[in-house]
């Protein structure tokens, strides 16, 4: 059988401060990201499965991804955990989705973490090829199946 690569495409905003650097990217800051996941497989061709023809429903994918990733990261602020921030009281309404994790939150750092936990959850006929994540529309990491 031939194998096939499908990509869907998800938006999400979403704010970082880079823990020590050396730049602006210091102070908290937002960015528009594009998500590109890319899955390769064999498409079903069990004249049985109403999913005949896919490698995976479209569908499917997008309820995994906007489940751990989309509806997670968007409208929130991701953190490196060694940062040190006082919320006052009346301030933190507008913090609830603040998310500390353990790595610095770099564009190349994020899409790491989401290659790490979309291939826990993807069926067992699909692999994850790759992963384009853009910061900007001049500026994305990639991370690829291959390389790893």
């Amino acid at each position: 059988m031939t194998k096939i690569r499908i990509t869907k495409e998800f938006s999400f905003e979403t704010s970082h401060a880079l823990y020590q650097y050396d730049g602006l990217c210091k102070n908290i800051h937002g960015h528009s990201y594009k998500l590109f996941v890319t899955l390769i497989g064999e498409p079903i061709n069990d004249i049985e499965n109403p999913k005949l023809g896919m490698v995976m429903d479209f569908g499917d994918l997008k309820k995994i991804v906007n489940k751990l990733i989309v509806n997670k990261f968007d409208h929130s602020i991701i953190l490196n955990s060694k940062s040190k921030l006082s919320l006052s009281k009346s301030s933190e309404e507008m913090f609830i989705r603040i998310h500390f994790v353990d790595y610095q939150p770099t564009c190349e750092n994020l899409v790491i973490y989401f290659a790490k936990i979309l291939k826990k959850h993807l069926q067992k006929n699909v692999e994850l090829f790759s992963i384009k994540l853009h910061e900007t529309a001049n500026s994305y990491a990639e991370w690829f199946a291959s390389d790893n």
